[in-house]
């Protein structure tokens, strides 16, 4: 098997493997990733995706196995947050060549962004159907949840089940190398994974400061097995990843049906399909022991199995297959990871290099996406050649409708 990792040691901690040959890294990112290697519950060594760069705490694009225990913060805000695509029977001779249309389309068919003039930006003000069949699923655990966390049942969980977000949140045509026509798009938790997570990373914290814990950053404060919260955090993580997946499928299936009013010819959805977390926590089996493996801008990629792994506005994506390489715990990149700030990004580019930087794609081409301009993020094809050994390409997708929150 292919060894394209670098191993660094760390000082009272476990090693750092990086799949980041070729690929610019922060050295604070990597300042971070040694702080989560010197936690006592961090299990053989970290895994560090080429698309790594600073997080809160913990880094974007880390893999991290813990024993008997789950940092809230490395799991992070966006609980569930990840990806889907779906292939359809279309081809690029089959869109219109005006594609301003379908664009608008799927922008009325799903609240995105910041609506001005609404009190809740983004959100239903009155539900569809399909949203609240979506959500009849969802209900039950969820007030169970409410029961013990009652403010949980404040949040604007329905109005937000099938909803975009912002910022790096998309909804994407795209072609793939055969010119076949892919729906893709990336989104998670919304508003009340935000709360999940921003509440139970405050407890997580509570707990260190009670028990004096010694870490190296408070936004490394964990749960551990038996612990007061531990078991209320993996049912309330859970849940709000099954939200994340179904937030997920019901804009997909809006999408299509967008997509059938602009588009003329009959088509069919779903000949392939891939829905996957990039920000979340799973039990599983690793070096001897079963372990809460935290991807934190990661992707899953067991051999065989299928993910999807963006580029930016602007540049291609990828439909990949696993390889199931045990050194990344059966990982892979979420995307090209930024190589600036959002703050950096709009002090660098102009209007008119977002515009160049965008030429031939329907989209959003304003100040307030300078942010998420190509140039502030890494170079999809140096990310990809960093984790050949992770993964094998099936399809390369390139973009020609986005739709930004």
């Amino acid at each position: 098997m292919d060894t394209n990792h670098l191993h660094e040691d760390v000082p009272g901690g476990v090693p750092l493997k990086l799949w980041t040959r070729g690929v610019p890294v922060e050295d604070e990112a990597k300042r971070q990733l040694a702080n989560a290697a010197r936690l006592p519950i961090v299990h053989h060594h970290i895994a560090a995706m080429p698309d790594v760069h600073v997080g809160i705490g913990a880094t974007v694009g880390s893999v991290i196995p813990t024993l008997r225990a789950i940092i809230p913060a490395a799991v992070g805000v966006d609980i569930g947050c990840g990806m889907m695509a779906c292939k359809t029977t279309l081809t690029a001779e089959d869109l219109p060549d005006n594609l301003g249309p379908l664009r608008s389309a799927i922008e009325r068919a799903v609240p995105h962004g910041r609506q001005p003039g609404s009190r809740d930006p983004g959100a239903w003000q009155k539900p569809p159907g399909s949203v609240n069949t979506a959500w009849a699923q969802l209900e039950p655990e969820f007030t169970e949840l409410c029961r013990d966390y009652p403010k949980l049942a404040k949040t604007n969980h329905l109005q937000h089940l099938g909803t975009l977000g912002t910022g790096n949140h998309f909804i994407e045509v795209c072609l793939d190398e055969a010119g076949q026509v892919w729906f893709m798009l990336h989104s998670g938790s919304r508003g009340v994974g935000n709360f999940i997570g921003t509440m139970f990373i405050e407890l997580a914290k509570q707990d260190a400061i009670r028990q004096q814990a010694n870490l190296p950053d408070r936004d490394l404060a964990y749960f551990a097995e038996g612990s007061r919260y531990f078991g209320d955090y993996v049912r309330a993580v859970g849940w709000a990843q099954k939200f994340a997946a179904t937030n997920r499928e019901v804009m997909m299936k809006r999408v299509i049906e967008a997509a059938k009013t602009v588009i003329r010819k009959n088509f069919q959805s779903h000949v392939e399909a891939v829905n996957c977390h990039h920000n979340y926590v799973n039990l599983e089996h690793h070096y001897g022991e079963d372990v809460y493996v935290t991807r934190k801008g990661a992707v899953s990629a067991k051999a065989g199995q299928l993910g999807i792994i963006p580029g930016s506005m602007g540049a291609r994506s990828y439909i990949v297959r696993g390889k199931g390489h045990p050194a990344s715990f059966e990982s892979c990149s979420h995307g090209a990871g930024r190589v600036m700030s959002r703050g950096e990004a709009k002090r660098r580019f102009t209007l008119a290099d977002h515009r160049a930087a965008t030429e031939g794609v329907e989209c959003r081409k304003d100040k307030d996406v300078i942010d998420e301009t190509p140039a502030a993020y890494k170079d999809i094809d140096a990310v990809m050649a960093a984790q050949r050994d992770l993964v094998d390409v099936v399809h390369t997708l390139k973009q020609v409708v986005c739709v930004k929150g």
